[in-house]
């Protein structure tokens, strides 16, 4: 069983763009050890479930998105070059060099061509190529490229993890594979007398092309009494604006907004202070930008709490993590899942 700083880059090194994301359903499941019941639904998403072993328990649900932002190949050029659409909202700044892999009839290798600055006019300099204007280069001959690849053929980036000084992790796919790495570790090894009410870990589809996306079918299905979203929140970096953004290594973020239930959020609050859990409280009156946003209102509507991880440089592939906000985060959803008293108050 793989400890958390080796589940988080070997699940978020998974590819699961948009669309595709049982791609590598079997290698998700031999990540997810511990879990009682596992199911996959018909739009995609993934189950696991935690019996507490009581009948008439409370049912609690973590939801987290699956999917990751990639590209599709809209066009197979001359000399080996495709051209692609966007699948979510790509940061196009970091595209051009960018090491991708194309999932056709093998996995290829790919880098996303970048004009040298030799050759640029000078009002081009400052410009942002679309992404439809740009060419990822795979080095093969177009008639073997035809063989291999056809339009509509996902293309993510390259699964390459770095570590950096004080234990920060860099890579793609953190948003959100990382928050489904620390759920599914923070449940694994729960007694089953100690869980509040059965838990299902929500692994939902389609979160980054459509705000409904999978967690509506998931939480439908599942119909719990009370519900926590993690996702990702964005990290605060020298430059970036105070508002809208959250401090790495100070643990999670606990969101305000009008969508998210009061009483919830608070107990939410008061269960880190109790068990010492750093956390930051960040506003968002009326959207959280993640699941929250349909999963509160399906069925007769579900009492939610929105929860991030800080992640710097959001939607490239240098994601970037602080392993203690990951620890912290972790803690949370430990205590959240095993707090009788919430299952009390909303069951």
């Amino acid at each position: 069983m793989l400890e958390l700083r080796e589940l988080i880059p070997a699940m978020a090194g998974l590819m699961s763009i948009t669309g595709y994301e049982t791609y590598d359903a079997d290698k998700l499941t031999s990540l997810m050890q511990g879990f009682d019941e596992e199911i996959t639904d018909a739009v995609g998403n993934r189950v696991f479930i935690r019996r507490c072993g009581r009948e008439n328990a409370p049912k609690i649900l973590i939801d987290t998105h699956f999917d990751e932002i990639g590209m599709y190949v809209s066009e197979i050029c001359e000399q080996g070059f495709l051209k692609v659409e966007p699948v979510g909202g790509l940061d196009t700044r970091t595209l051009p060099s960018a090491d991708v892999r194309i999932y056709g009839k093998e996995v290829l290798e790919g880098v996303v061509a970048s004009t040298p600055p030799h050759l640029k006019k000078k009002e081009e300099e400052e410009k942002v190529t679309p992404v439809r204007e740009l060419l990822v280069d795979t080095g093969y001959p177009t008639d073997e490229l035809k063989e291999l690849v056809r339009v509509g053929t996902p293309v993510g980036f390259a699964p390459r993890y770095t570590w950096l000084q004080n234990d920060r992790l860099v890579g793609k796919g953190l948003d959100n594979k990382a928050c489904c790495a620390i759920a599914a570790h923070a449940l694994r090894d729960i007694p089953a007398a100690e869980l509040a009410g059965d838990v299902y870990l929500l692994f939902a589809v389609h979160e980054e092309t459509d705000r409904v996306g999978g967690t509506a079918v998931g939480g439908f299905a599942i119909d719990p009494d009370y519900a926590m979203v993690i996702d990702v929140n964005i990290g605060h970096a020298p430059g970036s604006k105070e508002i809208g953004t959250v401090e790495m290594a100070k643990g999670p973020s606990i969101c305000r907004s009008a969508i998210t239930d009061r009483t919830l959020t608070k107990m939410t609050e008061a269960l880190c202070d109790k068990n010492e859990i750093p956390w930051q409280r960040c506003v968002d009156a009326v959207s959280t930008g993640t699941d929250t946003v349909s999963l509160h209102l399906v069925g007769k509507g579900i009492p939610v709490v929105d929860v991030g991880l800080p992640l710097r440089a959001m939607h490239t592939y240098v994601e970037l993590l602080d392993m203690a906000d990951a620890e912290h985060l972790a803690a949370l959803v430990r205590a959240f899942v095993c707090d009788k008293e919430i299952g009390e108050v909303f069951q």
